[in-house]
């Protein structure tokens, strides 16, 4: 699970307005003693070009497979999976087209084909378009070259609408191409995998240094900008570092009333960062101090209900059925039912690789069955309004033995960093 995350620079301009002798606090977080971390990512090893042909080959046969002649892709996670191609998006239309055969196409803006260029990974035709054109009709001009514009044209999910009534502007069929990227990109290889590993490694290792320095007094935000520090330093890229303390656990977001850390107060983190792109999402609860006998119940229950969901997670299996068992087992104990509180109001755990959150989702329904190379969240928190909540996450992926866990969860609310 993820939430928003603060900024150094923000925390920078803060202090800046502050009398110094008013920042002990601050000062930890902003500007911590990291001499003791060593960046874990030399030997990380960037996705190569066999893999990326494996890729688009892979694609390929599930277009001819499902009918379709192309699918486009706008910037984002899919873009990078298949091209490389590292890009924003505006209102001017970049773009990928795999085609059924052949090099892919990318479409740009005449005036940003270098900047296309420098990230493109594959062998690809470049076409590019005025200001004064429509950037659809490019499109279907490479369709009609290779003459796959009598079939329907696949939309990655993420596809803006524009762009698909420009597509049918130009006379093109359209139809979802989750068969296609998703058939691609849910199950993960070796190198990806390592990369998942290297990223969860990195925010393990931040958590340990964090949770040794967290003290009485800190704010949420500066326990977050000490976890940002600490994974920079160990070589990750931070994608968000949540910190909710007390009654602020009981709601898995946090609220607009963020509290200090203090003795006997539940602190919830939720922290994530990525190596080559690719994500972790780790989560910890532990306790300011002594826990309370409720304090670790609560606890001793969801590390349950980690194990629960990981023994649930078997080869074919429908991945709903892993968020069934986690259910019946908080039912069991008085929690919900279903997603009433207090209990677990949200899915046991969600897709996760260039994406933190990406297809399929371990939730009630979800009828795709778990295959070998499929990677998820586990993290089947349990929130009591009005008091805290907890929350342990730790990623998984399946193999052909069965799940395997990216890291270890920890088996002690004394021990909560394992």
């Amino acid at each position: 699970m993820r939430a928003w995350r603060t900024t150094r620079r923000g925390l920078l301009g803060t202090m800046a307005a502050l009398p110094a002798l008013t920042l002990p606090a601050v000062v930890r977080a902003a500007e911590p003693d990291l001499s003791g971390l060593q960046d874990l990512t030399a030997n990380a090893r960037p996705i190569g070009p066999e893999e990326r042909r494996a890729r688009l080959a892979k694609a390929q046969a599930l277009m001819k497979a499902a009918g379709i002649g192309a699918v486009l892709i706008e910037p984002g996670a899919s873009l990078v999976y298949f091209t490389g191609i590292q890009w924003g998006r505006s209102e001017r239309l970049t773009a990928a087209i795999l085609p059924m055969e052949g090099e892919p196409c990318i479409v740009t803006p005449f005036f940003e084909e270098p900047r296309t260029r420098e990230t493109l990974a594959v062998p690809a035709e470049v076409r590019v378009w005025q200001e004064d054109a429509d950037p659809l009709k490019t499109v279907a001009g490479f369709l009609a070259d290779r003459k796959l514009a009598r079939l329907p044209v696949g939309i990655e999910e993420t596809v803006r609408y524009f762009a698909v009534g420009g597509l049918q502007k130009n006379g093109l069929r359209v139809t979802s191409a989750n068969s296609v990227v998703r058939g691609c990109r849910m199950r993960k290889s070796p190198a990806e995998l390592a990369l998942m590993q290297l990223a969860t490694d990195i925010t393990i290792a931040a958590y340990r240094f964090v949770h040794a320095r967290v003290e009485k007094g800190m704010r949420q935000r500066d326990v977050s900008q000490l976890m940002d520090a600490a994974t920079r330093r160990l070589g990750g890229d931070p994608e968000f570092s949540m910190v909710l303390v007390g009654e602020g656990a009981a709601y898995p977001h946090g609220t607009k009333t963020p509290s200090p850390v203090s003795d006997g107060a539940i602190v919830l983190m939720d922290c994530g960062c990525n190596v080559l792109g690719y994500q972790s999402d780790v989560s910890r609860t532990f306790v300011h101090g002594s826990a309370s006998a409720r304090q670790r119940t609560v606890w001793e229950q969801v590390a349950k209900g980690q194990q629960v969901a990981f023994a649930a997670a078997r080869l074919g299996a429908p991945a709903g059925s892993v968020d069934d068992a986690v259910r019946g087992y908080y039912a069991s104990l008085g929690y919900g039912p279903d997603y009433k509180l207090p209990g677990l109001s949200h899915r046991t755990g969600h897709g996760i690789g260039l994406d933190g959150h990406e297809p399929v989702n371990l939730v009630r329904g979800e009828q795709t069955p778990l295959a070998p190379g499929m990677c998820f969240s586990n993290e089947p928190g349990i929130y009591i309004p009005g008091s805290f909540g907890v929350r342990l996450e730790d990623c998984f992926h399946m193999t052909e033995a069965g799940p395997k866990w990216f890291s270890t969860p920890p088996v002690s609310i004394d021990q909560p960093m394992g």
